[in-house]
């Protein structure tokens, strides 16, 4: 759980005629990360690359079968028989070929009904002009046509300016006549003399009017309007019907056969993933090369020889020193601890060999964010809130439980419920009445916590090869070293143990050796190295005392907590009884939102700036084995 799992690097090689079903068997097992680079054959030794015609004809595949599915199939779950065999080149071809034509036809199906859904949605502008004109009972084609003296304007202009309209149009020979009321809009025709149209609509704009574009097959009587429109409206019915029947004789003819192309894609999925890091050939040889748990081999064997029957040959060795830093982290983590494996990935994952930190991330957040908001009424809302929101927001739900849970832990150690100090006494100690204590135990954890980062950077440096810099870089023993004395040092000051005489004697050992691993690490000139070494040497003290002063906030922000808590009492105990209530319950509310989404933030950003940043690079690879997809959502 702390470390990644061993992997070994295997290099597979066998007839490229069966390379396809020698990527699906590696699939089946789940357990091979196809990676890029063969040592003992190289490109000279493989120039060609087989897989790559394959996987260009399994793309276009995929992407048509997802669109088949998406538009004319039944999304199933996808049942893999086991003794099924990955298609050939040729093969896929074929299904390609034959997805090409249902695509088309599926395509035609789809553009008509598109077609009748834009003619609907014309139809439904149509009946919306169509419902404010058909109170006037005349034929529009004679009403507007072009070439009568009399010009006329259908369209509506706010109630209230109605009058005023009429007055000044009257004045041209024009007449108002309202056919419709809208809210607050008048609809109306205004007819008068051709001459004066001009005139006319200079009124009308700065009256607010908006004309009512008629279009021509509205251009008749409203009744006419209306039988044509519901005329069409059945038209489209009935060919909504006719294309709809067809749509579901296809399914019924390509249903099958539609499952079972997607089934030969599904299996020409694994060639094709391990193609896009490299499957090298030649003639009528391919090899591929990856990863896979050092327990895996032997079954891997197995697997291959009663599938091959010894057409394949198999080397397997162990990762050299100068690729650790490519090989893939293969994790294996309990169900319990899953939530937390997001927040620690946020940073980075792990290299390979390198310290996991995901079990300590979890105690030690949990353990931060209850020291810093402790109460067991907030605990319990956090907890309670988490419960209800599970289905919702799956593990993190988790994660607030757990949090809440370490509330209410420390909220019993510190005799707070809801903030009220004075309800239980406190089992451990109350920040309170002790501030002086708090404020050591912070800075007391986050001395061990730091000597603990620097221990495990040591061990990654030494199972990276890097044994120079585990014993004497600032990060290693030597900075380790230097740290304990200086600790020690600065215990003696305050009078809790005399221990300056071997405290001084450790910080000095420490610094010095840091020192003169700098300088020795350092390739430049006489003038350039002593700057650097200076610097670096000086950074190594200034860092370690500011990170461990950064956990001076536990105990600031458990201190936050109560005073909070008091000001939200001073303020209800100056109101009447409704108010005191009332106060109280939304300050409670307050703090919990706003002070308990800020310390889960700190809480978060020491464990990351204060802990991983010493020993955590986080720049690995994840183990991403070649699979089989069988589930519905994957298109």
């Amino acid at each position: 759980m702390f470390r990644a799992e061993p992997l070994l690097n295997i290099q597979l090689v066998m007839l490229a005629s069966e390379a396809p079903d020698a990527a699906l068997e590696l699939a089946r097992m789940g357990v091979f990360n196809p990676s890029a680079g063969m040592r003992e054959a190289g490109p000279e030794l493989l120039p060609e690359a087989p897989a790559e015609r394959y996987r260009e004809a399994w793309m276009e595949a995929e992407t048509r079968m997802s669109k088949l599915l998406a538009q004319c199939g039944d999304v199933q779950d996808l049942s893999i028989p086991a003794d099924a065999a990955a298609p050939s080149l040729t093969d896929l071809r074929e299904l390609n070929a034959w997805l090409k034509e249902i695509w088309i036809a599926c395509l035609a199906c789809h553009e008509g009904e598109e077609r009748i859904q834009e003619e609907r949605k014309h139809l439904a502008a149509l009946e919306e002009t169509l419902s404010k004109i058909e109170r006037l009972n005349v034929d529009l084609a004679q009403l507007l046509r072009g070439d009568s003296l009399l010009a006329v304007n259908i369209g509506s202009l706010p109630a209230s300016g109605l009058k005023r309209v009429s007055d000044a149009l009257s004045m041209t020979g024009t007449l108002v006549s309202q056919f419709d009321l809208v809210g607050d809009q008048v609809f109306a025709v205004i007819a008068g003399p051709r001459s004066r149209n001009d005139e006319v609509r200079g009124l009308l704009s700065q009256a607010g009017w908006r004309e009512l574009p008629i279009p021509a097959v509205l251009r008749t009587h409203p009744q006419a309007a209306r039988s044509w429109l519901d005329e069409e409206s059945k038209r489209l019915e009935e060919l909504s019907g006719a294309e709809c029947k067809v749509m579901d004789g296809m399914r019924g003819i390509i249903g099958p056969r539609l499952n079972e192309a997607r089934l030969r894609v599904e299996l020409a999925r694994p060639l094709a993933e391990a193609a896009l890091v490299g499957v090298r050939g030649k003639g009528g040889l391919a090899a591929m090369t990856g990863w896979i748990p050092r327990r895996q081999l032997n079954a891997l064997r197995a697997a291959l020889q009663a599938r091959f029957h010894g057409r394949y040959w198999l080397d397997a060795r162990e990762p050299a020193p100068d690729e650790v830093a490519k090989v893939p982290s293969l994790v294996h983590y309990p169900g319990w601890l899953q939530p937390f494996v997001p927040l620690v990935k946020s940073y980075g994952v792990p290299r390979y060999g390198e310290f996991d930190p995901t079990l300590p991330f979890a105690f030690t957040y949990l353990l931060l964010f209850g020291a810093m908001f402790g109460d067991i009424g907030h605990g319990a809302v956090i907890l309670l809130l988490a419960a209800a929101l599970y289905r919702r927001v799956g593990g993190l739900a988790w994660i607030g439980m757990a949090a809440g849970a370490s509330s209410m832990l420390f909220g019993l150690f510190y005799g707070s419920i809801f903030g009220y100090e004075d309800i239980l006494a406190p089992v451990w100690l109350s920040p309170l009445h002790d501030p002086i204590r708090v404020l050591t135990l912070a800075v007391a954890f986050g001395v061990g916590f730091i000597t603990l980062t620097l221990l495990v950077n040591t061990g990654n440096k030494i199972s990276a090869g890097k044994v120079g810099e585990a014993l004497f870089d600032s990060t290693g023993i030597a900075g380790l070293v230097f740290y304990l004395g200086a600790v020690g040092g600065v215990v003696s000051l305050t009078g809790a143990a005399d221990l300056a005489q071997p405290a001084g004697a450790l910080a000095l050992i420490g610094i010095v050796t840091v020192a003169a691993f700098k300088w020795l690490e350092t390739r430049a000139g006489w003038g350039e190295r002593a700057l650097v070494t200076a610097i670096e040497t000086l950074e190594t003290g200034i860092n370690l005392f500011a990170n461990t002063l950064s956990f001076m906030r536990v105990a600031a922000f458990s201190l936050n907590h109560v005073a909070l808590a008091l000001a939200i009492f001073t303020l209800a105990n100056g109101l009447e009884a409704a108010g005191h209530g009332f106060t109280i319950v939304l300050g409670n509310v307050v703090i919990i939102v706003l002070e308990g989404g800020i310390v889960a933030i700190q809480a978060l950003r020491l464990m990351y700036y204060e802990g991983f940043s010493r020993f955590f690079s986080g720049d690995g690879v994840e183990f991403a084995p070649l699979r089989l997809e069988t589930r519905a959502s994957k298109n």
